[in-house]
């Protein structure tokens, strides 16, 4: 009897996401963020699919309390530009670490995602918020170790 091996390709839907919770606070923004894409992505399943949404849903909390090595705090600017002339407004990390920390967390974490289709899906499976509490509680994150 011989034996045919083949590679399971996951559809879409196939499988349930699972919920996890990261903790920022003390964390490094870089370093999380590759953790936090990973979840997202689904490669830490062993069923992984490129182009299939196999990942799971990441709420990370404290989100003020995030560190940035070196100097990039204050070295490091946010760029957005109105498409005007003269629209590029400029603020810095630490400025932003301030005002909106959920906004900080996720352009690092969209950065290491697929730049297509999917890659907005997966962005969308991401609750990102500054204190430490959040409202999905009923559906029981598990802790997950960055």
């Amino acid at each position: 009897m011989r034996v045919v091996r083949q590679t399971t390709f996951v559809q879409m839907g196939q499988t349930e996401p699972a919920w996890h919770h990261v903790d920022a606070s003390g964390q490094v923004l870089g370093r999380m963020a590759t953790r936090i894409a990973t979840v997202l992505m689904g490669k830490h399943r062993p069923e992984y699919t490129p182009f299939a949404d196999c990942g799971d849903i990441v709420v990370v909390t404290n989100a003020r309390e995030i560190v940035l090595t070196g100097r990039k705090a204050e070295q490091k600017m946010s760029l957005r530009y109105s498409g005007h002339p003269g629209g590029l407004k400029a603020r810095s990390y630490a400025t932003m670490i301030e005002q909106r920390p959920e906004q900080l967390v996720e352009d690092a974490v969209r950065r290491m995602l697929p730049k297509n289709r999917l890659g907005r899906v997966m962005m969308r499976r991401l609750k990102v918020y500054a204190g430490a509490e959040h409202p999905h509680q009923s559906n029981q994150p598990v802790t997950l170790e960055v």
